[in-house]
C-alpha cells in the first residue's frame, strides 16, 4: 500500500476498527516506514488522552437555571390546551412520512396505483375473468420509471447513506435501462466509499445477463484499490462463469503489486473457469 492509502485509513486503525486483510496491509507498511508509523503513534497518543480529560462539572448556577426551566416547562404542559384527533393524526402521519422528496413521490404514486387495483377489483368482475386494462398497465410503467429515477437521485447523494440506498433500490427493477446499469457501473468503479462499492457489486449480480454489466465487472476489477472489493468482483466473475475475464485474472495474479489475498483469488477464479 502507498503511504496516502495508509493514511485513509489511520484513524480506524488506531480505535481497533479496521478489519482484515486492510488491517494486515497497514500494519505491515507501518513496519517499513517510519515516516507513517511516527504519524500513527502521535495519533494514537492523542487518542489515548483524549479519554483521560475530565468532564466539565455545571455550577450550581446552571443547576438553578435548569430548575426554573423544568418548572416552566411543566406548567406550560399543564396548562396547553388538549389536542384534537386531526392534530394527533397529522402528527403520527408526519413521522412515518419520507422526508426526501423523491421517497415522497415515490409512496405518492404507490398510493395511487393501490387505490386504482382497488377501485378496479370492486367494479368489475370476478377477478379470474379480467385482463389488465390499459390504464393499470400505463401505472405500472410510470412506477417502475419512478424507481429508476429514485435510484438515480439516491446514487448522486453526498451521504454515502443515501448512496446505499439508491444500490438498494435497484433490486426492485426488473429490467433497468441502460441509464441504471452505467450509474451502477460508474458507482462500483468510483464511489468513494468501500461499502458502497461492495454493495453495488452485489446488486449487478442480478444483471449478470446484462453484457454492459459482464464487461464492466471485468473492467473494474484493475482498476479498485480496495482488495475486499476486487475479491467479491472476481467471485462475480466465477459466479457468472465469465469466461472473458480470465485475461484480467491472469494479470492480478502475475502483479506482484496487487494484495496478495487477492492474487490466490484469481489463480484460483482461473481454475474454476478453465
Amino acid at each position: 500500500m502507498q503511504c496516502q492509502q495508509v493514511r485513509d485509513h489511520f484513524a480506524d486503525y488506531v480505535i481497533d476498527s479496521l478489519q482484515e486483510p486492510l488491517r494486515l496491509q497497514v500494519t505491515q507498511h507501518l513496519n517499513v516506514c517510519e515516516s507513517c508509523r511516527t504519524e500513527a503513534e502521535e495519533l494514537k497518543s492523542l487518542w489515548t488522552n483524549l479519554g483521560s480529560v475530565p468532564s466539565a462539572q455545571p455550577g450550581p448556577e446552571a443547576r438553578a437555571r435548569f430548575d426554573v426551566m423544568l418548572e416552566a416547562y411543566k406548567h406550560g404542559l399543564n396548562n396547553a390546551p388538549s389536542r384534537s384527533w386531526w392534530h394527533r393524526l397529522n402528527q403520527w402521519i408526519a413521522v412515518w412520512w419520507p422526508r426526501q422528496p423523491a421517497l415522497q413521490f415515490g409512496a405518492a404514486l404507490a398510493f395511487l396505483l393501490l387505490g386504482v387495483l382497488a377501485g378496479h377489483r370492486f367494479q368489475s368482475g370476478p377477478p379470474s375473468v379480467q385482463q389488465p386494462s390499459n390504464e393499470i398497465n400505463e401505472l405500472r410503467g410510470e412506477l417502475a420509471q419512478m424507481r429508476q429515477m429514485v435510484t438515480l437521485s439516491l446514487m448522486q447523494q453526498q451521504s454515502a447513506s443515501e448512496r446505499l440506498k439508491g444500490v438498494s433500490w435497484s433490486y426492485q427493477m426488473q429490467k433497468p435501462d441502460r441509464e441504471v446499469l452505467t450509474a451502477l457501473l460508474d458507482t462500483l468503479t468510483h464511489d468513494p466509499n468501500v461499502n458502497v462499492r461492495l454493495a453495488t457489486v452485489d446488486a449487478l449480480r442480478q444483471f449478470g445477463d446484462q453484457p454492459v454489466v459482464r464487461r464492466g465487472v471485468v473492467e473494474a476489477m484493475t482498476r479498485q484499490d480496495s482488495p475486499m472489493v476486487q475479491i467479491a468482483l472476481i467471485d462475480l466473475a466465477v459466479d457468472l462463469h465469465q469466461k472473458e475475464s480470465l485475461g484480467t485474472l491472469r494479470q492480478l495474479s502475475q502483479d506482484q503489486n496487487v494484495n496478495e489475498t487477492v492474487r490466490e483469488r484469481a489463480q484460483k477464479g482461473i481454475s474454476e473457469l478453465e
